[in-house]
């Protein structure tokens, strides 16, 4: 509803504090409703509460309105003490009184309630004009009938009876307005410094960039170039101990390099040439040169600060409950201090209209609907940028709350349990047909896929030396295998699922095919023009992480499933070894979402983990959809969670992070409602006939101030993985 307000609000940005002009195209949002973004800084038109940019700048000034806070705090506290000093202790310190003292009170209160306490009456006003009432509407509310009344009673006290003197005056309340505006500025300044800490993970891993990179020019002269002027295709020279600028793909060199920054993997990853690395990792030992892939905002570094962001800016489930109480609050809340106001006026001991309006004035300030508003998204901000320190990347707030209640896992077997990067076993010809010939056959038609087996196949090929031939037609046959026409032939290369769709018959190679099978291989048929011509195996190893993901998995309560496109024997081989007992072989993507669907009906709560474009329809079918990071953008983009180094292990820990966090936002939500659920009747009064005490409307606004910082603390907790 309100995500096309950034032209309606951008008045709201004309009373932020003066500042240095944000970064060209910087969004600033509000962390409790993501829906408002506007091109400069300001406040929040439904909370008043100060936006902040949607991604933080590594080199960013302090926040404008916080260093605008403390400047009113700094200079107003001394005012602020007078003035409670005087009407707190005055008749103590001067016995005789103090002459004029409302208005020695006034003066010294009025520089902090129009001047210090100015934004917090800008917000009051919005609220008012947009019919969004905030917590400023309580807390501006409270300060100007405080001060206002106050003011009335030292200017004509002949307006007021007589019940509303107190020590030979009536009874004023600018220690009360002075203090709690101090008080709420204090509670500001802690609230964005706590806030700003939560985009600290953010920081850092925009801090993880190099400014500069290495070119190498077509000449062989090397030179230093900013990173932004780096394009797809240059050579890059990564010296030791220097950061890999861009990602990129390893054409000379061998070296070993540090991916922990991104990876959470620990030790330092060997790379030579054909390997693929990432921008902003270290390279360790061994010089490199490297030709850029990705650059800009498509390099992995890019991608994994943009999900972060988006994931930080969601909404939880869970919040829902807080927004529908939070959207009758205010209302509940000024009802419940009119109705203290007349109860009191009405029953109360005398000065039975002094208690009632100090009364109402506490109820107003101690209700801080900040507090509800702040509970998820401060625990969201925390987690997602902890997940995202250790490879762990989750797409939004939904993902985080969801992933805890998952009880079956589906997993894919290449990439996702092996390796991904197939080694070529066997192949085997039928009658007729050489087995270089089907080797070069296979290669040549394989030359435009992607998939890792016909990677495997095609380096084969090209260490035998065959000439290859460049395909006249392809096509992906998805999930199955490949089509196309090399010099005149038809050729079908897949697993017999595509040699029955084409009718042919495979049978006669059934022998070689279950051999290499039960050995653990994959295996594809090759069809020329329609006649089986042989297969070729390829063997896929299993991660060395993989048996420690799944028993971890298993001692979760995770129940796992296996879903390939492989052969079913070659499935079970790799299932038998892992101790997967429900194997699910030659799988087509419509057969991974059906059955994604089909545990669903009987109550499961499904993860899907693959990498492959075959995987996206079940990702983003599942309840929590788990991209091996490893794989392709399809495939990341599809999922609620994004694992960068691949490793099943991941799914361990990133299950951890969902039930501290949930147990951290319920713990928010929980003090939330419960410290308005008591603080407000206290501040009502109800303990006064027990106790006879009152809650001051100053002790009201250092309650407030605190009840959100509070929140923003506990969340802060999820930074250390507690």
């Amino acid at each position: 509803m309100h995500g096309s307000e950034p032209h309606r609000h951008d008045h709201h940005a004309m009373h932020a504090p003066a500042a240095q002009p944000a970064a060209e195209g910087t969004v600033y949002t509000c962390p409790m409703h993501p829906q408002i973004r506007q091109p400069r800084p300001g406040a929040c038109p439904i909370c008043g509460m100060a936006l902040e940019p949607v991604l933080p700048a590594l080199d960013e000034d302090e926040n404008p309105e916080l260093a605008d806070f403390r400047r009113r705090f700094r200079w107003t506290l001394p005012l602020t003490v007078l003035v409670f000093a005087l009407a707190m202790f005055g008749h103590l310190l001067f016995p005789g009184g103090v002459p004029h003292q409302s208005l020695v009170e006034l003066a010294l209160s009025t520089p902090v309630v129009l001047w210090a306490g100015w934004p917090f009456f800008v917000r009051w006003g919005q609220s008012l004009l947009h019919l969004r009432p905030n917590m400023w509407t309580l807390i501006g509310s409270g300060v100007l009938a405080a001060w206002v009344y106050s003011v009335a009673a030292t200017l004509a006290p002949g307006l007021f009876p007589q019940a509303f003197a107190a020590h030979g005056r009536i009874a004023v309340y600018f220690e009360a307005a002075a203090v709690i505006v101090s008080l709420t500025l204090l509670g500001q300044i802690l609230e964005l410094r706590a806030r700003s800490q939560t985009s600290s993970a953010i920081k850092a891993l925009l801090g993880l960039a190099p400014k500069t990179a290495r070119r190498i020019d077509a000449d062989g002269r090397e030179e230093d170039v900013p990173l932004a002027h780096v394009h797809i295709g240059d050579a890059l020279r990564v010296r030791p101990g220097e950061k890999v600028p861009v990602d990129g793909l390893v054409t000379e060199g061998d070296s070993s390099v540090d991916e922990s920054m991104l990876t959470g993997e620990p030790l330092p990853v060997a790379k030579r040439p054909g390997d693929r690395v990432i921008g902003a990792t270290i390279n360790t030992s061994g010089s490199l040169v490297i030709r850029a892939e990705k650059v800009g905002s498509d390099t992995m570094l890019a991608q994994i600060v943009q999900m972060v962001a988006q994931a930080q800016r969601s909404r939880a489930p869970m919040q829902r409950l807080a927004d529908v109480v939070a959207g009758y609050f205010v209302a509940a809340v000024v009802a419940i201090a009119v109705a203290t106001l007349l109860a009191w006026g009405v029953y109360g001991p005398e000065p039975s209209w002094v208690y009632g309006f100090v009364n109402a004035v506490a109820v107003l300030i101690i209700a801080c609907p900040c507090a509800l508003g702040l509970a998820t998204p401060m625990s969201i901000m925390a987690a997602t940028g902890q997940a995202a320190t250790r490879g762990i990347l989750f797409r939004d707030a939904a993902a985080i709350e969801g992933l805890r209640k998952v009880d079956t896992l589906i997993v894919d077997k290449t990439g996702t349990l092996t390796e991904g990067k197939p080694a070529f076993r066997d192949v085997a010809a039928a009658p007729g047909f050489g087995a270089d010939d089907v080797l070069r056959l296979a290669a040549s038609i394989d030359q435009g896929s992607e998939h890792p087996l016909a990677h495997a196949i095609v380096r084969e090929a090209q260490e035998r030396a065959l000439a290859l031939a460049k395909p006249e037609a392809f096509e992906s046959a998805s999930g199955i295998g490949v089509r196309g026409s090399i010099q005149g032939q038809r050729i079908a290369l897949g697993n017999t699922a595509l040699m029955d769709a084409d009718g042919v018959d495979w049978r006669v190679l059934a022998t070689d095919a279950e051999r290499l099978r039960g050995e653990g291989a994959s295996v594809m048929y090759l069809a020329v023009d329609g006649r089986i011509a042989g297969l070729l195996a390829v063997a896929d190893p299993v991660k060395a992480t993989t048996p420690e993901a799944l028993t971890a998995l298993r001692e979760d309560g995770l129940r796992v499933v296996m879903a390939t496109g492989d052969g079913v024997t070659t499935a079970r081989s790799v299932a038998a070894r892992l101790g997967i007992d429900e194997v699910h072989g030659e799988v087509k993507p419509r057969d991974k979402l059906a059955l994604v669907e089909q545990l669903q009906r009987g109550g499961k709560v499904v993860a899907m983990a693959g990498d492959g474009i075959n995987d996206a329809p079940a990702l983003a079918k599942a309840d929590v959809g788990i991209a091996m990071g490893t794989g392709t953008d399809v495939a990341i983009s599809s999922a609620h969670l994004a694992l960068v180094k691949g490793d099943l292990r991941g799914i361990a820990a990133a299950r951890a992070i969902s039930v501290a966090t949930v147990r951290n936002m319920r713990q928010n939500l929980a003090f939330a409602f419960v410290y308005n659920a008591l603080g407000i009747p206290v501040a009502a009064g109800v303990l006064y006939p027990f106790t006879g005490q009152l809650l001051s409307p100053m002790l009201a606004a250092l309650a407030m101030s605190l009840s959100s910082v509070s929140v923003i603390a506990n969340a802060l907790r999820l930074r250390a993985g507690r």
